[in-house]
């Protein structure tokens, strides 16, 4: 008989910001185990064009548009490799916790922040909508 005096632990989340996006080249739906998606959400952040992919720099007063999934464990250990997450100084992304407003409540999610030095000569995407920039959309 399971113990009810410890809560269930709310299933983890992330923010994706660029190609993990729903019809984005590496749309999260489409990985196994398949996430739950949770709705769409808005981070502070500036957005980095990096040819075929975004990276987001948390902060500053705009903001980046994306998509809440819950997934499990063994799905982010897949995103882990996507993004290269090695746990090393020069990774080009860092994994990040944020929390994040979904549909009227507050969720802890992860993210992948690019590291700052990938961004240096990288033009900014001022909408920070990846999807609008890549279908040719500008402000």
């Amino acid at each position: 008989m399971p113990d009810e005096s410890v809560p269930a632990r709310p299933p983890r989340c992330v923010f994706v910001y660029g190609t993990l996006r729903r019809t984005g080249s590496n749309d999260i739906t489409r990985l196994t185990p398949a996430p739950r998606y949770v709705g769409p959400a808005q981070v502070a952040g500036l957005l980095y064009h990096l040819g075929a992919y975004p990276g987001m720099l948390l902060g500053g007063d705009r903001c980046v548009v994306g998509e809440v999934y819950a997934i499990t464990p063994a799905l982010e250990a897949v995103l882990d490799g996507i993004e290269g997450v090695r746990g090393e100084p020069g990774d080009e992304y860092v994994r990040r916790e944020v929390v994040v407003q979904v549909a009227g409540r507050s969720l802890e999610c992860l993210v992948y922040e690019i590291n700052p030095q990938h961004v240096l000569a990288a033009p900014e995407i001022p909408h920070g909508d990846w999807l609008r920039a890549v279908a040719g959309e500008s402000d």
